[in-house]
């Protein structure tokens, strides 16, 4: 099985791929053969993140954009993909609403020029012939494209909805979210439109290793070691569900290989927490596992700043179908896999400070803040 990785350099990109080369031969497939990853390297795609699996002889790495159909085309053939897990994408809302073109280049442009080399390989080699086609991969043998979108593009839920289902509708509320909804659309037209072998997975928030130092986890870690004001929009009361980053890429094995075509899967930590409690959390358990450095208490770090625009106010999953139809379960808890997050970045400290000065990428970012 050769599986092309699209954004792999990035936070779940790269733990996807670790896991593809390494738990899921025993866990999911022992055939893994290769995995491609094609990234553009751009702001928040890090080389450095794919280390672990350097010298693996079964992982190519290509710099290169999904909207380069030559290329997309190139590497399908050459390396005889089977299988396509889309995660390449702009995910950053608060830079969704400062700069929303790159984000609907990326996540709508982008996978439409993947999804139409895709179905062009797929035709050219005759593979969309073979005996069984439209069943999972793990049945036929043969290809199928895996699409990793988010659950903003459900929009909001209130403090007594049900949580998000693989039947809510779409309400994106975001230049974000809407481009991701957009891209959503696009697969599920190719499934219906031309029989393509797709599955859209729909996440809930990720944390762990790797996780670019915007996002609110690891910004809060590290503002917390150098006791810095730690900024929580509005009254921190925002209710976000939390998804250890293993137990995605596991889901999103899962849900390649077991999956049906055409089929949607959300996959959330079935955990709730308030913005506020998850910064007050991140505090403590900083203090604990670093008790020499002297961290200051969450009264004397948290400020409150000014809401963002369109903030939606709670995102839940409702996890039962992925688990009812492939057995797929969390293994972690938030307390659980934030101290594994939390040690990782007091064990990795190189890492992160080599973005913060730019040097990961030969020049400096400015302050993240």
């Amino acid at each position: 099985m050769n599986i092309l990785v699209t954004g792999g350099a990035g936070f779940i990109g790269s733990n996807l791929v670790h896991y593809l080369l390494g738990a899921a031969a025993d866990e999911i497939r022992p055939d893994i053969n290769k995995v491609v990853t094609l990234d553009k390297l751009t702001y928040a795609g890090n080389y450095a993140n794919l280390d672990p699996v350097e010298i693996d002889p079964r992982h190519v790495f290509v710099k290169g954009d999904i909207g380069d159909g030559k290329l997309v085309a190139s590497l399908l053939r050459e390396h005889e993909i089977d299988a396509v897990m889309h995660l390449a994408a702009e995910s950053h809302v608060d830079r969704s609403i400062d700069a929303p073109e790159e984000f609907i280049e990326t996540n709508v442009v982008g996978t439409f020029r993947l999804l139409e080399e895709f179905r062009r390989y797929i035709v050219e080699t005759g593979k969309d012939k073979v005996d069984g086609y439209g069943k999972s991969i793990g049945d036929r043998g043969t290809c199928a494209f895996l699409h990793v979108s988010t659950d903003e593009v459900f929009g909001s839920l209130g403090p007594n909805d049900p949580a998000f289902h693989e039947e809510t509708p779409y309400a994106p509320n975001s230049p974000y979210s809407a481009s991701k909804a957009g891209s959503d659309h696009l697969v599920r037209a190719y499934h219906h439109t031309y029989g393509m072998p797709v599955i859209t997975t729909n996440c809930s928030n990720n944390y762990g290793p790797y996780q670019f130092p915007e996002k609110l986890l690891p910004l809060m870690i590290r503002k917390t070691l150098k006791g810095e004001s730690l900024p929580v929009y509005g009254d921190g009361s925002n209710v976000r569900d939390w998804l250890y980053v293993e137990d995605h890429c596991r889901g999103l094995a899962m849900a390649l290989t077991k999956g049906e075509p055409g089929e949607i899967y959300v996959i959330g930590g079935k955990c709730e927490m308030k913005n506020l409690d998850v910064v007050h959390a991140i505090i403590n358990t900083v203090r604990e596992l670093a008790p020499e450095r002297g961290i200051k208490s969450p009264e004397e770090l948290i400020t409150y700043v000014t809401d963002r625009p369109g903030h939606d106010r709670r995102y839940a999953i409702d996890p039962s179908r992925i688990g009812r139809d492939l057995g797929w379960e969390p293994r972690e808890n938030f307390a659980s896999g934030l101290k594994r997050t939390v040690q990782w970045y007091l064990d990795h400290e190189e890492w992160i400070t080599s973005i913060e000065d730019g040097s990961y990428r030969g020049e400096r970012l400015g302050t993240l803040a």
